[in-house]
């Protein structure tokens, strides 16, 4: 990849230098990791949050330079960037346009139809503004909040969805898509309609899913006190999401309201026919449900570089300090490179699983360096 200019007008002058000013409206952990990773390309970041104190411990970790005011911070902005909660994603925007009149402005949020449409809205005829909107949705983050879990590898390697509206000038949805690419992000171009659909399914779904699935096991511990002692990792992973900020996913799921109704309603008819294959004591249907969810499944890699397919190891390993540091140790110094790592804890305590997932063509080394580094690995796919 080549050096990529931060500055971000349509139409730079020969002599334009790279890499000057971008600002971060909203220091959560979405921001704040945007800023640390464009600080990390050599751009200059400001920074405002409505909360004083979240902007304030966002520039401790991260370099920005913090602002009182939104207007202070877009002063001179080539990009800005609103990563805000999303009900005031679209009056920020706004505010944006108008208080840095030379600056692509962009967004954060994971819905974009009702945005765009809100933002069009109040902008009315002013052109001159809406052409510098690119809305965008970094597919980064966890089920944590706030800028102290905030890291620039948050970016690192991930789809950032690029979702430019009728009246976006096409100049500044370039320069836009450059500059993700230098903080390490792959920018990937969809209209806002589009993207709601995706994401409601791959995205806004698994929330669903998660959220409901903790919601009914809580309410059985009711009758039975033992059942989340017994549960394992499959049970843990399923899970994870549910630890999300409730307001958070609130916002979001109501916001896409219509996009994530369509997508529970077909995920549970798949559920339905799976209980009806079961229920009939269709082995050979179960199987086969499995059996094409596996496959695409393991399709599914990490790193789109991977075209050759992976292969996922289990390997036990102590629960203790150091254990996975060594692991990994084990395989850099094999040469195996790791395209997915997830670690499962037994119930039980005293030791955990790890599932390691590299590339098809790697599984003969992996499994050579793991045996090697003292390790028995069993091949799961």
């Amino acid at each position: 990849m080549g050096q990529k200019s931060c500055a971000m007008t349509s139409t730079p002058p020969p002599d334009a230098t790279p890499g000057e000013h971008v600002a971060v409206l909203g220091t959560g952990l979405i921001g704040t990791s945007v800023a640390m990773a464009a600080a990390r390309a050599g751009c200059r970041v400001t920074g405002w949050d409505i909360d004083p104190d979240t902007v304030a411990h966002a520039a401790a970790r991260s370099g920005l330079e913090p602002r009182p005011r939104l207007e202070d911070a877009v002063v001179d902005a080539d990009i800005v960037v609103v990563a805000t909660p999303i009900a005031a994603v679209a009056a920020t925007v706004t505010a944006a346009l108008l208080a840095a009149p030379g600056a692509i402005v962009t967004d954060a949020a994971s819905v974009k139809g009702h945005l765009v449409t809100d933002v069009l809205a109040v902008m009315g005829d002013d052109v001159q503004a809406t052409v510098r909107y690119v809305p965008g949705h970094p597919m980064g983050g966890s089920e944590r909040s706030g800028p102290e879990h905030a890291s620039a590898s948050v970016l690192d390697g991930i789809v950032w969805v690029v979702t430019p509206h009728p009246d976006t000038d096409a100049a500044h949805t370039e320069a836009l898509e450059s500059w993700i690419e230098r903080l390490g992000a792959r920018p990937v171009r969809l209209t806002p309609e589009r993207h709601d659909r995706l994401v409601a399914m791959v995205s806004h779904l698994p929330q669903v899913a998660s959220t409901s699935l903790m919601g009914l096991a809580a309410k059985e511990e009711a009758d039975e006190p033992e059942i989340l002692l017994l549960a394992a990792g499959g049970f843990r992973d399923l899970t994870r999401l549910a630890a999300s900020q409730p307001a958070l996913w609130s916002e979001i799921l109501v916001a896409n309201r219509d996009q994530v109704a369509s997508a529970i309603e077909l995920f549970a008819a798949r559920l339905l026919a799976l209980r009806d294959a079961i229920a009939r004591g269709d082995t050979a249907e179960v199987e086969s449900l499995f059996e094409r969810s596996k496959r695409a499944r393991l399709g599914l890699a990490t790193k789109p570089t991977v075209r050759s397919g992976v292969a996922v190891w289990q390997v036990e390993i102590p629960d203790e300090p150091g254990a996975l540091a060594r692991i990994t140790a084990v395989l850099g110094a094999g040469k195996v490179n790791i395209e997915d790592l997830q670690i499962v804890h037994s119930p039980e305590g005293g030791r955990g699983t790890v599932h390691l997932t590299v590339a098809a063509s790697s599984a003969g080394s992996c499994a050579d360096v793991l045996a090697g580094g003292g390790y028995d690995p069993i091949r799961l796919a």
